[in-house]
C-alpha cells in the first residue's frame, strides 16, 4: 500500500541528503524514483538537487509533475516540500491514494518565525507517516527552528519565503531562537 511520507527537520538536518539517498536506494533495486522541487527554489541550479554534504540529483520541478507518465516510476521524492502549496500537496496525496506509488515529502516544518509553510501544514495534515530529521544546535540540543540571521543577528521579521543557505539561517533549539543567541560567547 502506497503512503506519502513527510520527513521534516531544521536546516542542515541533511534531508536534501537523505531524498538522494533514497533516490539511490530504489536505483539499487532496479526501480525508478523521481525527485521533484518546487520552481521557486533556485539555489542550486535549474532540475537539480544538491545537499550541504556535497551530493547532488538532476529532478523535474512539481509544477512539471503532470507531464510525466506517472506509471513509469515506483517512487516520487518531493525536496523542499515547505514550499508545495496546498493544492500541490492535494496531488500527491492523489498519487499515492489513486496511483498507488509512494510520495516521500522531504521539508522544513516551520519558517524563520516559528510558523507553518503552507505545504509542510498540509503535509502534516495529511500524511500517512511524519517523521524528524534531527540536527543539533551549537549547545548540543535538539534544533527544531530555522533561525534568519541579517548582519550577525537573529531576526524574527520580513518575508516567509527568502532563498539562502548558511550565510543567512541557521538552526537553534528552542531556547536559544527565542534568546538570539548565536553560540557561546554570546550565552555569556
Amino acid at each position: 500500500m502506497a503512503k506519502l511520507y513527510f520527513r521534516y527537520g531544521a536546516m542542515g538536518s541533511s534531508k536534501t541528503a537523505n531524498a538522494i539517498m533514497v533516490q539511490y536506494n530504489y536505483q539499487e533495486r532496479g526501480q525508478r524514483a523521481l525527485i521533484v522541487k518546487p520552481k521557486i527554489d533556485n539555489r542550486d541550479g535549474e532540475r537539480v538537487v544538491a545537499s550541504r554534504s556535497g551530493l547532488t540529483a538532476p529532478c523535474i520541478y512539481m509544477e512539471e509533475l503532470d507531464q510525466v507518465p506517472l506509471h513509469d516510476y515506483h517512487c516520487i521524492i518531493v525536496d523542499e516540500a515547505q514550499f508545495l502549496t496546498k493544492a500541490q500537496v492535494e496531488e500527491l496525496v492523489r498519487i499515492v491514494d489513486e496511483e498507488h506509488i509512494p510520495v516521500v515529502a522531504y521539508g522544513l516544518r516551520t519558517d524563520f518565525r516559528g510558523e507553518f509553510f503552507e505545504g509542510s501544514q498540509w503535509l502534516m495534515a495529511w500524511a500517512d507517516s511524519i517523521e524528524e530529521v534531527k540536527t543539533i544546535c551549537w549547545c548540543g540540543r535538539k534544533a527544531t527552528y530555522n533561525a534568519r540571521l541579517l548582519n550577525g543577528k537573529v531576526i524574527k521579521t520580513g518575508e516567509q519565503v527568502v532563498l539562502g543557505g548558511n550565510e543567512s539561517y541557521t538552526s537553534l533549539c528552542r531556547l536559544h531562537w527565542k534568546t538570539g543567541q548565536l553560540g557561546p560567547e554570546e550565552a555569556k
